[in-house]
Parts: structure tokens; C-alpha cells; sequence
């Protein structure tokens, strides 16, 4: 079957529209207008311009939102306290884009394209990213403040964003502005091209040039974690070439210990530097939303990021416990409270839906069917990256979850159509 162009156009503004509202600035300022404008495409998209909706695809697709609906509404009525209705239709409408961008690509397309075209739009983030760097040198002086209730930063002609309050390294006597690119922080544009990296380095295998373009690009965004999955990635890849070639291991090398030495510069600065708050932070996201979960273990006390925030803001972790924590991290956790949201959005799902819910939606997490080739190194990166950033229920990454209940419906729906 020929792949025409005008499917390519369809394919490529779906997976843009899908990275963008997982933390795209677009969406951080334009968020009812861009998450509804994105609805209608999808569905004027599978209406009008796909095929004939499947039967077992259709059944599986409704199945899935069935199931994610009531997981929903037990937690909506049963969380410890009140939630907020327009948080949850917001939750809904997530689950609604996630399903019909898989519905699409299951039914019209397949996984195969779906990488392919994912490729295409993280290598114009990319490009955009490259060029967000640089431009920052020449007009730093010339930008502008934009803000929402939610989020503020500076940008030159709306179409290159920074933080410099808080965004300016410095780095062996070199001075820059991290990197967020299209995103609202630098640690959302990492994770996208770590992603990238992953795509070029063990799918696509195109070529090797374009992996050291994405490296010095990870490296601008100056982001722990960034770096980490960087240096994971590239001790892999360079593993496995090595078997075709031995040459790879000095040019490996050459890349690999100025980026170990970079990693090791920014966790100082973060463990006991003037980043150290940022740090804590983490910490302190890691280890209280635990508590909490374990308090309201089987509901959880609601996903409303508000309703979370003022329960945290009194939740304090006993003493013993963080003794306990202390001595099973090695790290002496400052931060006692917060009335800031979650950044590690697993966390954040088992305090907010409890164990039950939030084991399930894991489970067919990990059971993603999109990514299969090298599939314990995919998780891991998107594991760590909605670990390090609130991601995980927005729309990119919770097509992974409805993906496995996907995948576990059409086995069902199949076998018991072939018994009958």
C-alpha cells in the first residue's frame, strides 16, 4: 500500500499535537483551546479520513475507556476528600486523546509508522531545540516576559523560550542558558531527546551523525537526568557496535567520560551546591507522596493536583521514617514540606488513586506494545523520565498505558471470538 503524502501530513501533526501536550508550551498557555482543537482533529481524522473502523479494534478502544472511566469514577467519589469535577473532565479528555490517536494508528496505520513518524517530529524538536540555543546569545537582551496562571518565561518572537532567572550555567567558564526548547523546562526537552537518541541509535539505524548532534543537544539542556539516560544510552550503543567494529571504542570514549565528568559536575552542584534545593525537591517528591499513598492505600486521596497540594502541605514524614529514608538513600533529606505538585508523577499516582488503581494502570504500562525492539531500554528511559517529571497522566505517555489495555482487550475480544 502506498503511504502518501497527505498521510504523512496527517500521521506527523498527530504525534506532533501528542508531544506537544505533554509539557509543549503551546498547551501550558492555550490549554483548553489547544487540547480541544486537537480533539476535533482527531476525530474529523478518523471520521472522515481513515478507513472503516475495525471491529476488534473498536471493541478493544471501548473497552478501554470504559475501564479507564470507572477507575475515574472510583477515584472521584472515593478519595479522601472532595475533588474537583473540571480536573477530572480534564483527566477524561487526556484518556480520549490517548485512545483515538492509538485507535488511528492501530486501525489505519501500524506501529512501525507510528515510530517512524514519531521520529520525524522529535527531529524537528530537535532542530527547533538547536536553534533555541543559539539565538538565545544574540537576543538575550531583546526578549520578552510571556506568563499564564500557571507558568512564566521570556521569549524572542514567540518562538524561542527561556528561563533565565533560573536557566543560567555556568560550565568550565562557559556561560549559557539551559535548553527547554518548545517545553517548559529543560528536563521535558531531555526527555524527548533522549527519546530521539533511542529511535536513531537502535531503530532506525540511519546514521551516526545525526546521534552527535542529539548528545551535544542533551548536554545544552544541562538536566541530571538528562545526562544520565545519555551516558546509559551511550554505553549501550557503543557496546553493541563495538562488536562490528572495534574502532568505535575510542570515539565511544571521547564522548562517553567528558559527559560521566559533566554528569558528576552537575550532581555535586545539586547534592551540596546552589542547586541543592532542586535536589531535595526530588527527594522529598520521591519518598513523601509514598507516605501518603500508604495512609490511604486503597483509593488514595484523589488525583486533583490541588487538593494533593494543600494535603502535602501538612503531611509531615516522622521522624523515624526519615531516619529510615536517610539511611537507605545516603542522603540527608532537608525539604519537610511542600505546597508544590509532584514531580515524579508515578508517586504522584499512588498517593492519588492508591495502590490498587495505580498498580493497574503500571501493569499495562510496562505492557506497552508501541516500542518493542529493545523494549527494557525504552522503559527505563520513560520510566525515569515521568520519575523526574509530573508527565506520566498527560497525553504522550498515557498512550503507553491505554496501549496495554489495548492490547490485553484485543486478546480477550479475539479469543473469545475465535471459541465462538
Amino acid at each position: 500500500m502506498i503511504y502518501t503524502l497527505k498521510q504523512k501530513f496527517i500521521d506527523n501533526l498527530i504525534l506532533l499535537m501528542l508531544v506537544m501536550s505533554t509539557g509543549g508550551l503551546l498547551f501550558v498557555f492555550n490549554r483548553n483551546i489547544a487540547s480541544i482543537s486537537f480533539l476535533t482533529v482527531l476525530i474529523v481524522i478518523i471520521l472522515f479520513l481513515g478507513g472503516t473502523i475495525k471491529k476488534s479494534i473498536f471493541n478493544s478502544s471501548l473497552l478501554t475507556f470504559a475501564t479507564v472511566v470507572i477507575l475515574g469514577l472510583i477515584n472521584y467519589n472515593f478519595a479522601v476528600v472532595e475533588q474537583t469535577t473540571n480536573k477530572y473532565l480534564f483527566y477524561l479528555l487526556t484518556a480520549v486523546l490517548s485512545i483515538l490517536s492509538l485507535l488511528h494508528f492501530k486501525n489505519n496505520r501500524n506501529s512501525e509508522v507510528f515510530l517512524i513518524r514519531l521520529h520525524s517530529v522529535l527531529i524537528l524538536v530537535a532542530f527547533h531545540a538547536f536553534l533555541n540555543f543559539i539565538t538565545f546569545f544574540f537576543f538575550k537582551n531583546n526578549l520578552t516576559t510571556i506568563s499564564s496562571v500557571y507558568h512564566e518565561c521570556e521569549t524572542f518572537m514567540h518562538l524561542f523560550f527561556y528561563t533565565p532567572e533560573r536557566g543560567i550555567v555556568n560550565v568550565f567558564g562557559f556561560d549559557f542558558c539551559r535548553n527547554q526548547g518548545f517545553f517548559w523546562e529543560p528536563g521535558v526537552l531531555q526527555v524527548f531527546l533522549n527519546m530521539l537518541f533511542f529511535l536513531e541509535a537502535f531503530v532506525m539505524k540511519k546514521k551516526k551523525g545525526i546521534l552527535l548532534f542529539i548528545t551535544f543537544l542533551i548536554i545544552t539542556t544541562y538536566s541530571t537526568t538528562g545526562l544520565m539516560l545519555l551516558l546509559l544510552q551511550l554505553i549501550i550503543y557503543a557496546k553493541s557496535e563495538m562488536k562490528k567494529n572495534i574502532i568505535i571504542l575510542p570515539i565511544a570514549l571521547s564522548l562517553i567520560i567528558p559527559i560521566y565528568l559533566l554528569f558528576n559536575l552537575n550532581m555535586d552542584s545539586k547534592i551540596q551546591g546552589e542547586k541543592e534545593s532542586s535536589f531535595q525537591k526530588r527527594v522529598f517528591d520521591l519518598t513523601q507522596p509514598l507516605f501518603i499513598a500508604l495512609e490511604n492505600p486503597l483509593t488514595g486521596i484523589g488525583l486533583d493536583v490541588f487538593q494533593f497540594q494543600k494535603i502535602r502541605q501538612e503531611f509531615y514524614i516522622s521522624s523515624n521514617s526519615a531516619q529510615s529514608i536517610n539511611a537507605l538513600t545516603g542522603i540527608d533529606a532537608k525539604v519537610e514540606v511542600s505546597d508544590k505538585g509532584s514531580s515524579n508523577s508515578i508517586m504522584f499516582l499512588l498517593a492519588g488513586a492508591g495502590f490498587p488503581s495505580a498498580i493497574l494502570l503500571l501493569v499495562m504500562f510496562f505492557k506497552q506494545q508501541i516500542v518493542v525492539e529493545k523494549k527494557w531500554l525504552w522503559m527505563v528511559i520513560i520510566v525515569i523520565s515521568v520519575m523526574s517529571e509530573p508527565l506520566l497522566l498527560r497525553p504522550f505517555f498515557f498512550l503507553f498505558i491505554i496501549s496495554g489495555f489495548n492490547q490485553m482487550f484485543y486478546k480477550i475480544t479475539s479469543h473469545k471470538k475465535l471459541l465462538s
